[in-house]
């Protein structure tokens, strides 16, 4: 008897979807005014709330995404080493990807090289998870904690770039894209949290309209299933329809 899950929670991958048109649309004001075509105000407003709720639905249903798949995979039999080999491989190559943006960014841009994106911390957050993964109570205190220990880290500085991934930076640090893991990582820790809570053993434990098939849910969910393609390739192709608007 086939007992491996195959639904696929639309509302999951509807959210992501709203958090690549929300990352979209940051990016396109933010590569307006980078590139001196128009000037805004990019760290307040409304433009702030859109990238900051970008980033934080993106990196919180990273942690809801872990518990889903972490079910999926116990309910269809698989043992833990393979649970684990699985996100070990995911989360390297999500990383790998990290690493791609800090070297085109290097190369490319004068200043704010990328050392420690959201690409970066996400495929770090995968591998790091793990362990967290069964538990729920749990979880909820370490997010927090990590929350809240970004108030003392937000002042350390050190001389040396080693560790930026936690978040103590060297002074005069400037980047463009920046998410260590004080403060991120609890936010994919309330992400476990709020999955293990909503989809224990892959399933609802809600009430959930039955509007899998509107037409928006369908485009934001088409969207959120492909967030990392569109993730790498949305700046390029800003940057080149704003480069050929500037040239007519």
């Amino acid at each position: 008897m086939d007992t491996i899950p195959r639904e696929r929670f639309f509302e999951v991958d509807a959210f992501r979807g709203i958090a690549i048109l929300l990352m979209v649309t940051y990016h396109f004001f933010f590569d307006l005014d980078f590139l001196g075509i128009h000037e805004f105000n990019m760290h307040s407003g409304i433009l702030l709330v859109t990238g900051r709720s970008a980033a934080i639905l993106f990196i919180f249903l990273v942690g809801v995404s872990l518990t889903l798949s972490y079910s999926k995979a116990s309910l269809s039999g698989k043992d833990k080493k393979a649970i684990l080999i699985h996100n070990l491989k995911r989360g390297a190559g999500i990383f790998g990807w990290g690493l791609v943006i800090t070297v085109v960014t290097a190369t490319f841009l004068e200043r704010g090289t990328i050392y420690f994106g959201i690409l970066h911390l996400i495929g770090v957050s995968i591998i790091l998870a793990y362990p967290f993964l069964r538990y729920r109570k749990l979880n909820l205190v370490l997010g927090l904690f990590f929350l809240s220990a970004h108030i003392f880290m937000d002042s350390a500085y050190a001389d040396i770039p080693w560790l930026l991934w936690l978040g103590i930076k060297p002074h005069g640090f400037y980047t463009l894209d920046y998410f260590p893991l004080v403060p991120w990582f609890g936010l994919v820790l309330l992400g476990i949290f709020a999955g293990n809570s909503l989809y224990p053993d892959y399933r609802r434990s809600f009430r959930m309209c039955n509007c899998g098939e509107n037409a928006v849910v369908r485009v934001l969910g088409y969207l959120g299933k492909r967030s990392l393609l569109i993730y790498l390739v949305h700046q390029p192709v800003i940057v080149g329809i704003l480069f050929l608007f500037i040239s007519i």
